[in-house]
């Protein structure tokens, strides 16, 4: 059989640079039946082959809807149906991925001046899951109908021992019962790792901090999340505890625009979502912390929508986050980028010159016009102090 295979990411979003597991696995599962498998990077040609797959993972990413409906074509994953996406069947689900299914488009990235880096979790990575499922169940998250996490495999299952690291997809790691077992098999590869999704740094204790920064070698940031700020208390005290183990910078997804209590979005509410935003900045900063802002699709609605467009942009930005204040980026954002270069951030004279307030100056200025106290607390802190 003739089975193409597509990214949806990959033809998407040209920057795309993370390979679709289950892609890989599709492939690995129709070789070993002596299939002729192909990535495909757009969606011409389809009928030439028996079976096309197409996997993504973000719901935004756009796939023609003509494409669909070919006879041929099969498609899955949670960006085509987010918290109701069918499992793979198990032989597929538990066999080794294909690393050798994106080797082509690599090789004709690096041709293209793409760096080697960029590309390293194509090339350096073995990728998978330790376990399956979080205790959360929050209700803007994929795993939403989840009500724990338990063991899905073994490193035998994903391990290609030519690639120097391992990227665990777990979503809550800590949340199983047998975290320790699954560590232990991690540290006995003799491979660095990380969990790309993040750490619930909630779930912390004086053993688990043991490994996670004495036993354990990671590799790249080490990744938590602070999502609600009635968090506050139970975060600030593992944040203390984190300390007692590392000085190590440690960055925290921090989400945004999205309401724990109820389903409704007014003023009210993105004013006190904003002071809940920068109030965990600023807990964040106090503990040498870095915040990366996530936005939850509702904040597009949002009255304040530049504020946040701006405080992601900032934060977002490890070398000016830790140079500049809000205040300060926001105005140097929001000159030319003729005027960056004659004024630096000299604002006032860029202004008094006849420089023009770009967008991002504009949202700060009416943001503070209206809740001055607010601007006054938050806006002039630097992500280093």
């Amino acid at each position: 059989m003739k089975i193409g295979i597509i990214d949806a990411e990959l033809v998407y979003n040209k920057k795309h640079r993370f390979p679709n597991l289950v892609s890989m696995k599709l492939s690995a599962y129709h070789k070993k039946k002596s299939d002729e498998v192909t990535l495909l990077l757009n969606y011409d040609n389809i009928s030439d082959y028996d079976k096309v797959y197409i996997s993504k993972v973000f719901t935004d990413t756009q796939v023609p809807e003509r494409v669909l409906a070919f006879s041929n074509v099969e498609y899955g994953g949670t960006g085509f149906f987010y918290d109701k996406a069918p499992p793979l069947p198990y032989e597929i689900e538990h066999c080794i991925p294909d690393y050798h299914l994106y080797d082509e488009w690599v090789k004709n990235q690096l041709e293209n001046g793409v760096t080697k880096k960029s590309l390293k979790y194509y090339t350096d990575y073995s990728i998978g899951f330790m376990t399956r499922g979080c205790i959360r169940g929050c209700n803007f998250c994929v795993n939403k109908n989840y009500k724990k996490s338990e063991k899905h495999s073994n490193t035998a299952e994903f391990l290609d021992n030519s690639r120097p690291y391992i990227c665990l997809l777990d979503d809550n790691v800590l949340a199983c019962s047998d975290w320790k077992n699954i560590f232990d098999e991690l540290i006995s590869t003799g491979k660095r790792f990380v969990f790309k999704q993040g750490i619930d740094e909630r779930l912390l204790t004086e053993e688990k901090c043991d490994y996670l920064f004495n036993k354990i070698k990671w590799i790249g940031d080490y990744i938590f999340a602070f999502d609600n700020i009635a968090d506050k208390d139970l975060i600030i005290s593992k944040l203390k505890l984190i300390r007692r183990y590392t000085d190590k910078k440690i960055k925290f997804y921090v989400l945004c625009g999205y309401n724990h209590q109820n389903n409704i979005y007014d003023e009210e509410f993105w004013k006190n979502d904003i002071i809940s935003l920068f109030e965990r900045i600023k807990i964040l900063i106090e503990y040498g912390c870095i915040p990366y802002v996530m936005r939850y699709e509702k904040y597009n609605s949002s009255c304040y929508k530049g504020i946040y467009i701006n405080a992601a942009a900032w934060c977002n930005q490890p070398n000016l986050f830790k140079k500049m204040t809000f205040s300060d980026f926001c105005k140097q954002r929001g000159m030319s980028i003729k005027g960056n270069k004659i004024y630096g951030n000299d604002f006032e004279n860029y202004i008094a010159n006849g420089g023009k307030k770009g967008a991002a100056w504009r949202y700060l200025n009416e943001f503070t016009a209206v809740y001055l106290d607010i601007a006054e607390k938050y806006f002039c802190m630097k992500g280093e102090m």
